[in-house]
């Protein structure tokens, strides 16, 4: 299955943009009367008629859609801090959306070595990783956010907060208190982790201490590793 991501996209016809005209026409050589799947990146997989094959503004129709196609039973906000090398981020944005995540925010904590990161870059990573595991879901990315700012904005679901230092409450093990079919969020701090007043701040706004077990991780893993453990602890 090839799929196409137009966030626009509106039944009947539909004309490709520049970008994936080219990608349809001239890489894939796609002609009039081949079939393609299109998404709008909010659960709905249109399987879609080429009518028109110009690489510059390739015109499809619209033969079926399905909705809410593999739509995950749960929603995941994944709020981490970008890594001072932003490929090791990016590595993490294209894995975690392949796994499944709703929501990224990356955060910007006192320890933090990265405090800018490009949108529209990691727009790109993003709506890439999407197209390449055949999801029908883009997740939202937030722009960068200081960490108390999100630790205060409310949210309806569980909270974590993954972290390395021996402070505030024992810490549990993120697979064991997953509650199925729920809103979660995890926060992941920077290469320096959480300063302990960050710490004490999140558990102070309800935010449970977690640990992903005894192995000390890299930003970018750990995060990885909290995507797969909610993901298999919603499919168990």
């Amino acid at each position: 299955m090839q799929l196409f991501y137009a966030p626009d996209i509106t039944p009947p016809l539909y004309t490709l943009g520049d970008e994936e005209s080219k990608h349809c026409v001239r890489v894939l050589r796609l002609g009039v009367g081949d079939t393609l799947h299109v998404t709008d990146g909010r659960g709905n997989l249109h399987l879609c008629k080429i009518i028109n094959a110009h690489q510059h503004h390739c015109t499809i129709e619209i033969i079926s859609t399905q909705t809410e196609y593999e739509k995950m039973p749960y929603e995941l906000t994944m709020a981490v801090a970008p890594t001072k090398n932003i490929e090791r981020y990016e590595w993490f944005l294209e894995k975690a959306t392949e796994v499944g995540v709703t929501h990224f925010v990356p955060i910007e904590c006192e320890h933090s070595e990265r405090r800018i990161i490009k949108y529209e870059r990691e727009m790109r990573v993003i709506t890439s990783a999407v197209k390449q595991s055949l999801k029908a879901y883009h997740p939202q990315l937030k722009q960068l956010t200081p960490f108390r700012e999100l630790v205060q904005t409310p949210f309806d679901g569980q909270k974590f907060i993954a972290h390395c230092a021996e402070v505030g409450k024992e810490k549990s093990y993120l697979p064991s208190i997953i509650k199925k079919n729920e809103k979660i969020l995890i926060l992941i701090g920077p290469e320096g982790d959480f300063s302990p007043e960050e710490i004490n701040f999140a558990l102070a706004n309800g935010f449970e201490p977690i640990t992903l077990g005894n192995q000390r991780l890299r930003t970018e893993t750990a995060a990885l590793t909290a995507t797969i453990m909610t993901a298999v602890a919603n499919a168990i």
